[in-house]
């Protein structure tokens, strides 16, 4: 199933939203943040989401989390908000909800480790979450930037190794960090939620596919044994529609 998924539409109406996508899409990630926060706006996505004929899945909130601080108010803070979140899903009736790991510090360098550590126990009670909830818990890799934590596939590893939980491979976010095939050899059949959009091996660019340097036959065809979703992570829903018109010529 091909999805789309946009930052931009969080600062629309959900309704606006699904009259724009339905019939173009067969899958909406809803960026749960902003106007399309479904636990802020749990009312209102309950009654909209059953009227139209798309399927759904969750990007939790990022602005203003970190599943990953060392400061344990705010850690806590945001894992109250992800798991409201997660919550949130399963009462609509959505089985997937993707997380980022976390952030280490912008300002201090080397001790990254203190991080992941605090990420390994927010990880504790995501999965926790997961079970209660009956939500499968994608944790996502990203892209090139230092304060990220999840870049590689062995961090990313060590940050939910032992734990019931699924990875979103991200792949124009591994593209950024020469991580495309470590993600696939290492996760492999613990990928539960694809990512995909484009760009030119340095920057997150989100472009359309095809318009950067991701060879995504050869990634697709490492891939061959994934069923899930594809989700289009793009700017535009321009964007978005010319990326499926790629994708599906490469899937069929």
């Amino acid at each position: 199933m091909i999805g789309i998924s946009c930052t931009a539409f969080s600062a629309e109406n959900p309704q606006a939203v699904l009259d724009k996508i339905v019939g173009k899409f067969d899958l909406w990630e809803i960026f749960s943040e902003a106007d399309n926060s479904i636990s802020n706006h749990f009312d209102e996505f309950a009654e909209l989401l059953p009227s139209y004929d798309i399927s759904y899945s969750v990007h939790a909130p990022i602005c203003d989390i970190n599943l990953a601080s060392i400061y344990d108010s705010i850690r806590e803070a945001s894992l109250k908000e992800t798991i409201a979140t997660i919550e949130a899903a399963s009462r609509l009736d959505i089985d997937r909800v993707t997380v980022h790991p976390g952030l280490s510090s912008m300002s201090v360098r080397g001790i990254e480790g203190r991080y992941i550590a605090k990420a390994r126990e927010s990880m504790v009670e995501l999965e926790k979450a997961s079970g209660e909830f009956g939500v499968h818990v994608a944790i996502e890799n990203m892209p090139e930037m230092y304060f990220f934590l999840g870049r590689t596939a062995s961090e990313l590893s060590d940050i939910v190794e032992g734990m019931d939980l699924d990875i979103c491979f991200d792949i124009g976010h591994a593209n950024t960090t020469g991580q495309i095939d470590a993600m696939i050899e290492t996760f492999g059949d613990g990928i539960f939620n694809v990512h995909i959009h484009d760009n030119k091996g340095v920057n997150d660019e989100h472009l359309t596919i095809g318009a950067g340097r991701i060879d995504f036959v050869k990634v697709l065809s490492k891939m061959d044994s994934y069923r899930g979703n594809y989700v289009i992570e793009a700017r535009s829903l321009e964007s978005a529609i010319e990326s499926q018109s790629f994708l599906e010529s490469l899937l069929n």
